[in-house]
């Protein structure tokens, strides 16, 4: 799952970026590592890896700038080695001088760690509480949030249209041709689902939970089948998730359990 040959000026800005002499305002990163991983996601978006950590809404954002925005990736991911912060489309993005000064396993590589850190840590505190959203959605503590996932998808991917669709009753049909539309026309999508569910091979789980966010990359089919049978009817898809590519294939009735919405992006 390689790219094509980078752009010149990706290959500018990565020269630039290594030939700086600003020091890194981060106690535990590595220059020279953070360059080798950042040009190994380059060439490979799969590698970004949210590890042990719950990344996974920074993840598939980051996911996404890397395969759509290689050289905002760079241009980035130097503005945070170096100062700290990036500009974004309408909110400058700081790390707080704890998480710059934090020591010990980062459980991940350093080049994702940083970013994913720092839009893990902003997001309460830069995107207020959507009051509508439904409780099952507000009351999940530690895991990123649609409204939150929104405004990553503006501030960071730039996309101007960005809409929230979910599916906690209905909807998944709507959800996943709009998801197609806006993916053919160049947009991105994100699922909320059920991590045991969709993408485990396990046990799934007695009583489903949204826990998980995921990139959807296309390759979707639906059908609807009856309206009155959940044993009518299949969704599949193409997805990003954990550093690998997923094919979800399911029934109706299991795939309407464990998927929760969609927050899709585009121009």
């Amino acid at each position: 799952m390689t790219s094509q040959p980078l752009n010149p000026s990706i290959i500018a800005a990565l020269g630039d970026f290594e030939k700086s002499n600003a020091p890194s305002v981060w106690a535990n990163l590595d220059k020279k590592q953070v360059l080798a991983e950042i040009k190994i996601r380059l060439n490979d978006p799969f590698q970004v890896n949210q590890g042990g950590q719950p990344f996974c809404g920074p993840a598939s954002i980051l996911f996404e700038l890397i395969r759509k925005q290689p050289l905002r990736y760079v241009q980035i991911c130097r503005s945070l080695f170096e100062t700290g912060s990036f500009q974004g489309q309408t909110k400058r993005i700081q790390a707080t001088e704890r998480l710059r000064r934090s020591q010990g396993r980062l459980r991940m590589s350093q080049a994702d760690w940083m970013v994913l850190a720092t839009l893990r840590e902003s997001e309460n505190l830069i995107f207020p509480v959507e009051p509508d959203a439904p409780d099952i959605l507000r009351n999940l503590a530690g895991m990123t949030k649609s409204w939150e996932i929104k405004g990553w998808t503006s501030e960071v991917l730039g996309y101007r249209q960005v809409k929230y669709i979910h599916t906690y009753i209905y909807g998944e049909t709507e959800a996943l041709n709009t998801a197609a539309q806006v993916i053919a026309s160049g947009g991105v999508a994100f699922a909320l689902i059920t991590a045991e569910g969709l993408l485990g091979n396990g046990n799934k789980p007695f009583l489903p939970y949204p826990n998980h966010w995921i990139t959807i990359l296309g390759n979707i089919s639906t059908q609807r089948g009856l309206l009155w049978s959940n044993d009518t009817g299949r969704f599949s898809m193409d997805v990003y998730s954990w550093a690998n590519k997923y094919h979800i294939d399911l029934g109706k009735g299991p795939f309407e359990d464990y998927f929760w919405g969609v927050v899709w992006g585009s121009m």
